[in-house]
């Protein structure tokens, strides 16, 4: 019982570890959001002379929105993997840890790994008893 809060103990702390990674990986369109306020604010730096000019303001929103929705998913994924930490440490809402720790999986390579060891420990029937959730499968439950 002892190893198994050590255990979660040190996922804890991995996964806020790679939620701090996610969350700077998804930093990195900050400069296509940069580009695209420019090409929006100034498009007239942007134009060749003397040339039939795209729309530039139309290609920069194209820039911003795409980098604005592809920070704040990694925000957001980054918000829930620190949950998931959490949740590991106080043994608390064992099937979202659990379906967390399949969808870090995506997350190459770090994610991949904390997700498989993280799902190895969370199937031990030691594990699922300090969450509460041994349940006998009786009939009765699967009604």
């Amino acid at each position: 019982m002892k190893q198994d809060e050590e255990h979660l103990r040190l996922l804890s702390i991995f996964h806020y570890v790679v939620a701090g990674l996610a969350a700077l990986f998804a930093l990195f369109p900050i400069f296509h959001l940069i580009f695209g306020i420019f090409m929006i604010l100034a498009p007239q730096k942007f134009a060749g002379h003397g040339q039939e000019q795209p729309p530039l303001a139309l290609i920069g929103w194209f820039f911003v929105i795409f980098a604005s929705v592809f920070i704040t998913l990694g925000w957001t994924f980054a918000a829930f993997i620190v949950t998931t930490g959490r949740f590991l440490a106080r043994h608390k809402h064992y099937q979202f840890c659990l379906v967390m720790a399949g969808i870090e999986c995506l997350f190459m390579p770090f994610g991949t790994v904390l997700g498989v060891f993280t799902i190895l420990v969370l199937v031990r029937e030691s594990v699922k008893q300090l969450f509460g959730t041994n349940l006998p499968a009786t009939s009765a439950n699967v009604q």
